[in-house]
């Protein structure tokens, strides 16, 4: 299977509610979010990332209706170097009761299956919104 099917698979299961992506993380990944959201940095491995921001954005949804992609409009990928990206939109109900949108474009480099490397794009100001907004559950 090749890195575009990898991805589009992981994917298709976080859309159906079966299993998070971040299932094709590999453990000593580096992830880079752009821009100045409150999130925006490196980080060093996937339970860095995992811990400071997709824990903390998780628990601020709803358990019926969890944030998830609702729309994949695009998988691109160089199999040569690795490379997938992903431009989705997603969306879930906070524990507010409000509805959170955002578009994403992922660029992720995959060896040996796993995303060794990966860098976000988004809207700051939506997701700050959210971070801000919305008190995470414990």
């Amino acid at each position: 299977m090749g890195n575009r099917e990898i991805v589009t698979a992981a994917f298709d299961d976080w859309v159906a509610g079966r299993a998070h992506v971040s299932r094709i993380f590999s453990v000593d990944m580096t992830w880079e979010i752009t821009g100045r959201s409150t999130s925006a940095g490196r980080y060093a491995s996937r339970q860095a990332f995992t811990d400071e921001v997709l824990i903390p954005f998780a628990r601020r949804f709803s358990a019926d209706a969890p944030f998830r992609p609702v729309a994949v409009r695009s998988v691109h990928a160089d199999e040569s170097t690795g490379t997938v990206v992903v431009l989705w939109d997603g969306q879930g109900t906070t524990t507010a009761g409000t509805t959170y949108e955002n578009t994403y474009a992922w660029v992720m480099r995959l060896k040996g299956g796993l995303v060794v490397d990966g860098t976000a794009f988004y809207d700051s100001i939506a997701f700050n919104e959210l971070w801000f907004g919305v008190e995470p559950t414990t």
